[in-house]
C-alpha cells in the first residue's frame, strides 16, 4: 500500500493536511469518529479503481491542527468545510462521509448542493430521535470504544495506534484534540438540526450502515430517507459495524464505485 501525497491548504490560519491519490474523476471523503491519523486500505480501493482520491483532514482531526478551535456554531462549521472542500479542488466532486463527517457531506449537499455530483452517507449522525436515540458517543469508557466503532475492535487500534517513531504524548494530543472536535460539533446529543435541511438535498444519495452498527441504529438509514428530496437507496455492509470502510474495506469501497461510478 503506497502513500498518498500530501498538501497543506490554509483553513482560516491554520495548517490543515490534504491526502491524495490516483487518477480519474475526484471523490473526497470525510472521516468519522477519531478522524484519519493513517491512510487505510478502502482509500487505496477507490484510487485502484480510477478515481483521485482527495481526503482532506476536519478541523481539529488528525492532520486538522487547530482549527477547530475558532469555530464556535454549527454556521462556522459549515463555512469552515465548504472553504476546505474549495482549497482542496472537491467542489463539484462526489463526496463520501462517515460518521461525524457524513453529518458534514450532508451539509455540504443540502446549503451547497452543486458542490456535490453523488453523495454518499456511511452512517452519518447529525439526527436525533427521543423515541430511537442513537449510543451517546461522548459517554463511552475508553475502553469499550473500538468494540462500538467496529465488529473487529482490533482493526480501530491498529488505525490510533502510534506510528514507530512517533512521540506517544504527541500523539495521544492528536486523538484528544480529535474528541474535542467532535464534541464542539455534535455534543450532547449528536442532533445539527439536519433534518430542517435534508429536503435541500438533491444529489443521488446512497445510505450505507454496517450491519452490526452499534452506534447509530439502521432505523436512521430510513429517516434520513425520508427526508432528502433527491433519489435516495439502503444499503447494509455484512460483518461490519460504525465504521464499515474500516471493518470491510472491500465491500464497502465496492458499493461507493458502484453508486458513484469507476471511471
Amino acid at each position: 500500500m503506497s502513500d498518498p501525497s500530501v498538501a497543506t491548504v490554509d483553513l482560516d490560519g491554520f495548517p490543515v493536511r490534504v491526502w491524495r491519490k490516483g487518477e480519474g474523476p475526484a471523490i473526497g471523503f470525510f472521516a468519522g469518529l477519531g478522524g484519519l491519523p493513517r491512510w487505510v486500505p478502502f482509500l487505496d480501493r477507490l484510487a485502484e479503481a480510477g478515481r483521485t482520491v482527495i481526503v482532506p483532514s476536519l478541523p481539529g482531526f488528525p492532520g486538522g491542527d487547530r482549527a477547530h478551535s475558532t469555530l464556535d456554531s454549527h454556521l462556522d462549521w459549515v463555512v469552515a468545510v465548504r472553504n476546505l472542500m474549495l482549497e482542496a479542488g472537491l467542489d463539484g466532486a462526489d463526496l463520501v462521509g462517515s460518521s461525524v463527517g457524513g453529518a458534514l457531506a450532508a451539509e455540504m449537499a443540502a446549503v451547497f448542493p452543486a458542490s456535490v455530483r453523488r453523495l454518499v452517507l456511511i452512517a452519518p449522525f447529525g439526527l436525533f430521535r427521543t423515541d430511537d436515540a442513537p449510543i451517546d458517543a461522548f459517554a463511552q469508557r475508553q475502553d469499550d470504544v473500538p468494540g462500538l466503532m467496529c465488529a473487529d475492535p482490533e482493526l480501530f487500534r491498529a488505525l490510533r495506534a502510534p506510528p514507530e517513531g512517533q512521540n506517544s504524548v504527541e500523539w495521544q494530543v492528536e486523538q484528544n484534540r480529535a474528541n474535542e472536535a467532535a464534541a464542539r460539533l455534535l455534543w450532547p446529543l449528536g442532533d445539527t438540526r439536519l433534518a430542517r435541511r435534508l429536503k435541500l438535498i438533491t444529489a443521488p444519495t446512497l445510505l450505507l450502515w454496517g450491519e452490526g452498527d452499534r452506534v447509530m441504529p439502521r432505523s436512521y438509514a430510513r429517516y434520513f430517507a425520508e427526508g432528502i428530496s433527491g433519489q435516495t437507496e439502503i444499503q447494509t455492509i455484512a460483518g461490519a459495524g460504525h465504521l464499515a470502510w474500516l471493518d470491510k474495506p472491500d465491500e464497502t469501497a465496492k458499493a461507493v464505485l458502484d453508486w458513484t461510478g469507476a471511471a
